[in-house]
């Protein structure tokens, strides 16, 4: 049995980079970039309005101006104003040359051909938008290793990129295992229980991004379950298993891994809940066994296989906490197993919650993320600064 460290440290050595694929803009959200993005175009590429209102040229002084014309957005002809004259424009459209400024049309009294402005509130240059402001052609944008969110999608559609090289997110195969479970909807009997690992693992794996995901069920039956774990791991490029690592009688998880000719990393951690998690790699395909009690689960997924994952989409600081917090009230817990406890982020703090047992999901209604409590501590005080995982 290995520590929590040394099960990290053997992971982030055997984890592999992910292969890099060109995809279209709208297949990107989620994904993460495999090379910078440079703008081909200045951004805007042209001066223009940021209100609805008049362009003119401004000197603070003049209060009329003749009106004359009108600009549409996307009108691309070319415009002028002279001194004097102003032209009708609307938010987008390209600035007429000649004007440097736009009063937005709440500001203006018309009368007949003119229109008046006497306020305070402008001055050269206001709600116009200039060539270059957003980026420059040649600038960079984006650096590999960005997450492509919605936000990236709009920057990168601004500036013309229509297909980027990303970090191709793996094909994952999940095997829930058990005679016991039935899907939810379903009847139950006494002694059986709903499927809930495998909705969790489905709702985990599209939360971080990956788009191909098998899902498939096991008896506690050792030769239908070699043919499960065969057909996966010959299609898929990561396989996850819940259920069937540990050292019950029908626990045949392990055996069916090494007759396809995976070599184990290790198996079992000092860890609560999740000791019984194994872990193994043949080529460049990974397969993470994890016990079947669902927090169990949750908790090996996060601290193990979700950095695995994204390190194959390309994300950088995959091993690191996502924040570091003090804890609200004294915690006590049993030596020798770092602990991995369900908790809540409360105005900079953060707060244990009760329902830790292995088999209990009631508090990840609330949870937003997982506590780390170091191996030898016997009693965590009030105050120390401990390690978040999100959820």
């Amino acid at each position: 049995m290995i520590s929590v460290e040394q099960a990290r440290k053997i992971l982030y050595e055997n984890s592999e980079r992910g292969k890099i694929t060109t995809i279209e803009l709208r297949e990107s959200l989620g994904t993460v970039l495999a090379e910078d993005i440079y703008s081909s175009i200045d951004v805007p590429s042209f001066d223009n309005s940021a209100m609805d209102g008049y362009a003119l040229k401004f000197d603070g002084e003049s209060e009329s101006w003749r009106l004359q014309g009108e600009i549409q957005a996307g009108d691309t002809a070319v415009h002028e104003v002279a001194s004097g004259e102003a032209t009708r424009i609307f938010t987008g459209a390209k600035m007429p040359e000649g004007a440097d400024t736009v009063i937005q049309q709440e500001l203006i009294e018309r009368k007949g051909d003119r229109i008046i402005y006497n306020h305070e509130k402008i001055s050269t240059g206001s709600n116009v938008r200039l060539t270059g402001s957003q980026c420059k052609a040649g600038d960079q944008i984006l650096k590999k290793g960005t997450k492509v969110t919605s936000g990236v999608v709009g920057l990168l559609a601004s500036v013309g990129v229509s297909k980027m090289k990303i970090f191709t997110p793996p094909s994952v195969a999940y095997v829930v295992t058990g005679n016991e479970l039935k899907e939810p909807g379903e009847p139950l009997k006494t002694g059986e229980i709903y499927n809930s690992n495998g909705p969790m693992l489905e709702a985990l794996l599209k939360q971080i991004g990956i788009k191909e995901i098998v899902a498939k069920r096991a008896s506690d039956d050792k030769e239908k379950l070699q043919q499960i774990i065969n057909s996966a791991w010959e299609q898929q490029d990561v396989l996850i298993l819940s259920g069937g690592i540990s050292v019950g009688d029908y626990d045949f998880v392990k055996e069916c891994l090494e007759k396809v000719g995976v070599k184990e990393l290790f198996y079992k951690i000092k860890q609560r809940p999740g000791k019984p998690m194994y872990v193994g790699k043949k080529g460049d395909k990974m397969v993470f066994a994890l016990p079947g009690n669902p927090a169990s689960v949750l908790s090996c997924y996060v601290q193990y296989v979700k950095p695995c994952l994204q390190n194959l989409m390309g994300k950088k600081d995959a091993w690191q906490p996502d924040n570091i917090l003090p804890l609200l009230e004294d915690v006590k817990k049993k030596p020798g197993f770092t602990f991995f406890m369900k908790a809540k982020k409360e105005d900079g703090k953060v707060k244990i919650l009760t329902g830790q047992q292995s088999f209990n999901l009631q508090a990840f209604s609330t949870a937003d993320c997982l506590v780390e409590l170091e191996e030898e501590a016997e009693v965590v005080p009030k105050g120390t600064l401990v390690k978040i995982y999100n959820l």
